[in-house]
C-alpha cells in the first residue's frame, strides 16, 4: 500500500505507529491513575509524534535523493527528538520550597519519546520490553525500597502553625526529640491575620492575630502520623502537615 510520493507510507509505517500509540498509551495510563500532571494524553501525542518525526526522518526525503547527490543522515532528526522533549520534561518539574516533584513524570515522558522512536524504527520488541520495564520500575521498585530501607531513619518535613506568644515551639521541639526524632532543620516565619469582631457597644473593632509558620526537617521514625497526632492536639497549634522528602522525586 502506498499513497504516492514520498515512500514509506504503507501498512508497515501505520503498524509502527499504532504500536507506538498503544505503548504509549500503556505508560500514559499508569501516569493518569497517579492523578500526575502528565497523563495519559500526553504520553501518548508525545510518543505517536517522536514516531512519526522518526518515519519523516526515515522517508520524509526520499524525493530530494532521487539524484543520488543528496546525502542525509536519518539519525539527526532522532537526536534532535531527544533533546527537544527537555522542554515538556523541565515544565513538569518544580521546586516547593526545598522539596523538588515531577522528576519521575519527566523521565517517563523522556522514555515515552524512546518507545515511539523504537516503534517508527522497526524495533517492536525492544519498544514492548522497555514498556514492560517502566511497569516493573513504577510498580515493582517502591516495595523494594521500603523494604530495604524501613530501618533506615526517614526525612520528613513537618510543618506547625501555631499562635504566638504562647510557648509553643519549646514545647513542639522537645515532642519531636521525645518521639525519637532529630531536628535538622527549623525555620520560623510570623503572619498576621486580621479580623472583625464587635464590642460590647456594637461597635467593630479589627483584631491582629500573629501567627508564627514553623518548618523543621526531621530525621526519624518513617511513619510521623503519631508525632503529627500528638502536636496538633498541643494547646495554641492552628494547623500541622507534613511532606515527606522521599517521595520528593515523584
Amino acid at each position: 500500500m502506498s499513497f504516492g510520493e514520498p515512500m514509506g507510507q504503507g501498512w508497515t509505517q501505520i503498524w509502527e505507529l499504532l504500536l507506538a500509540l498503544l505503548l504509549c498509551s500503556l505508560i500514559g495510563l499508569e501516569r493518569e491513575l497517579k492523578q500526575k500532571s502528565a497523563g495519559l494524553r500526553t504520553h501518548t501525542l508525545v510518543g505517536v509524534g517522536a514516531a512519526l518525526f522518526l518515519l519523516v526522518s526515515k522517508y520524509g526525503f526520499t524525493d530530494v535523493l532521487a539524484e543520488g547527490r543528496i546525502v542525509l543522515d536519518p539519525s539527526r532528526v532522532a537526536a534532535q527528538i531527544v533533546s527537544g522533549i527537555g522542554f515538556i520534561g523541565g515544565g513538569l518539574i518544580f521546586v516547593r520550597r526545598d522539596v523538588v516533584r515531577g522528576l519521575t513524570t519527566a523521565a517517563v515522558v523522556w522514555m515515552s519519546v524512546a518507545v515511539g522512536c523504537a516503534c517508527a524504527a522497526g524495533l517492536p520488541v525492544l519498544a514492548t520490553v522497555v514498556t514492560a520495564a517502566h511497569f516493573l520500575v513504577v510498580y515493582g521498585y517502591p516495595p523494594l525500597i521500603r523494604l530495604a530501607t524501613r530501618r533506615r531513619p526517614a526525612t520528613s518535613v513537618v510543618r506547625v502553625t501555631y499562635r504566638d506568644g504562647e510557648g509553643v515551639l519549646r514545647k513542639v521541639l522537645e515532642l519531636a526529640t521525645r518521639s525519637g526524632y532529630a531536628v535538622e532543620h527549623a525555620v520560623t516565619e510570623q503572619r498576621s491575620l486580621e479580623r472583625e469582631e464587635e464590642d460590647e457597644h456594637g461597635r467593630t473593632m479589627v483584631q491582629a492575630r500573629h501567627l508564627i509558620d514553623l518548618r523543621m526537617r526531621l530525621v526519624g521514625p518513617r511513619n510521623v502520623n503519631e508525632l503529627l497526632a500528638v502536636l496538633a492536639d498541643q494547646p495554641g497549634v492552628v494547623g500541622v502537615e507534613t511532606g515527606d522528602i522521599d517521595d520528593r522525586s515523584e
